[in-house]
């Protein structure tokens, strides 16, 4: 059955598809070759652009395509979801610690795993229970979709946003590791304030045996095993990186493990353990492929000589500014960019290769450069209409675009301030790893 919400929102709002826009900034680049002066003009190699770029993005797009594929295979085996469900059944009717506990573990997911669409799945799940404990649909989208949006933001083991912004600008996979996890508490904690602050203004009647009824689905052997593997890998991840300098292709095998031994565990034969596997792999392709097409655009900034100038015009331009000043136009620069972009791997195709070189000149480290990506990339995410999953969830919480927009965007600013006020720190203080 057709959302009205939804379908209301697409036909006023006709976005282009991320390819046509990375397309369009394609033939820009290659435009921009003929009239920059001391430009290469580039033809035909707009085309060539793409098959070089997919070569040099290759061990991303496979990383990207193999975790697609593992946490698909995790997910299918509703261990998690189960361990949400038994979780809110032993707390009982204390929904105040629901909420707040909920609030930390999807805060916790989007800093860990990057959960993003995977929300909203769960949006459908939190908004009944929400409404069940007497309190409004948008108190299922806060617990849910913006809590894994602050974890998103402030991410420190994100493989999609740190990993790959960190390998683009040539750092140590998750490394200044200890700050991103003080940045995380600090918005995780005001989140929580700021959920319980809503719940007291909010609710409308007291929690009763909705809740029980809610969270009374059992949890199976299996899954408990599974999620025990889900901990352990966590654990193994944070050893290696830190411990074993792990890069990309121990990390990559180490999350293909970990779906393997999840699918064995959940009892799947070799061919659910492989039709799971692609189905992830199939559903998360479209982000694989944006990395190596947007990485073309980077190949005929380069081949054209481009990329020189324009290094030249962002210094100019904040020439006597110094490095705060810089750090901050770059991350507006990402919140905007965020607006007709939400894909946060085509935002790191395009802009780390050319904002990390630039960083260096301006005195602001890489770190920070990483940091202003992550905040100006998923603060925003939670108010723009060109993100898909926005608007999917909006749709499973029956919430109208426009009722959410009037509602989250006085939060969105203070994100965004509180976000800078977090890069300070970068700027004027020595920070391990930073």
């Amino acid at each position: 059955m057709k959302n009205p919400y939804l379908c209301s929102a697409m036909r006023k709002l006709s976005v282009p598809n991320t390819y046509v826009i990375i397309a369009a900034l394609l033939a820009i680049s290659a435009v921009a070759t003929w009239l920059v002066p001391g430009g290469e003009p580039q033809t035909w190699q707009v085309l060539t652009s793409v098959y070089h770029g997919f070569v040099k993005q290759a061990g991303i797009i496979i990383f990207i395509l193999v975790v697609g594929g593992a946490f698909s295979l995790l997910n299918s085996t509703g261990a998690v979801a189960s361990g949400i469900s038994r979780f809110i059944a032993r707390v009982g009717n204390r929904d105040k610690l629901i909420l707040a506990a909920l609030t930390v573990l999807f805060s916790l997911a989007g800093a860990v795993f990057g959960m993003s669409e995977e929300t909203i799945p769960f949006v459908g799940i939190v908004v009944p229970l929400a409404v069940s404990m007497g309190y409004d649909a948008i108190m299922g989208m806060l617990v849910v979709y913006v809590s894994s949006n602050v974890g998103f933001s402030s991410a420190f083991l994100n493989p999609f946003t740190v990993g790959i912004a960190q390998e683009m600008a040539d750092l140590p996979p998750f490394s200044g590791m200890g700050y991103r996890i003080f940045c995380w508490a600090f918005l995780t904690v005001l989140m929580v304030i700021f959920v319980l602050v809503y719940a007291r203004k909010t609710q409308r009647k007291p929690a009763g045996e909705e809740v029980m009824a809610a969270g009374s689905e059992s949890m199976t052997r299996r899954q408990a095993w599974i999620l025990a593997v889900l901990f352990l890998t966590v654990a193994l991840l944070i050893y290696g990186v830190t411990c074993r300098k792990w890069y990309l292709p121990e990390i990559t095998g180490l999350f293909l493990a970990m779906g393997l031994v999840c699918g064995i565990i959940a009892g799947f034969s070799a061919n659910r353990i492989a039709e799971e596997l692609l189905a992830g792999a199939k559903d998360i392709l479209s982000a694989a492929l944006v990395v190596g097409v947007a990485s073309g655009i980077i190949i005929v900034l380069q081949d054209g000589k481009v990329i020189d100038s324009l290094f030249k015009t962002l210094q100019d331009g904040l020439d006597g500014t110094g490095p705060l000043a810089s750090l901050s136009a770059m991350y507006g620069i990402q919140a905007l960019i965020n607006f007709l972009l939400p894909s946060a791997t085509a935002k790191a195709a395009i802009t780390i290769p050319v904002m990390a070189p630039f960083s260096d000149l301006v005195g602001v480290s890489r770190q920070a450069m990483v940091l202003a990506f992550q905040f100006g990339d998923g603060f925003t995410n939670m108010l723009t209409p060109t993100s898909g999953v926005l608007i999917a969830a909006l749709a499973m919480a029956r919430i109208p675009y426009t009722k959410w927009v009037r509602w989250i965007w006085k939060g969105v600013v203070v994100l965004l301030v509180l976000g800078l006020l977090l890069l300070i720190p970068t700027v004027f203080f020595p920070i391990k790893g930073f």
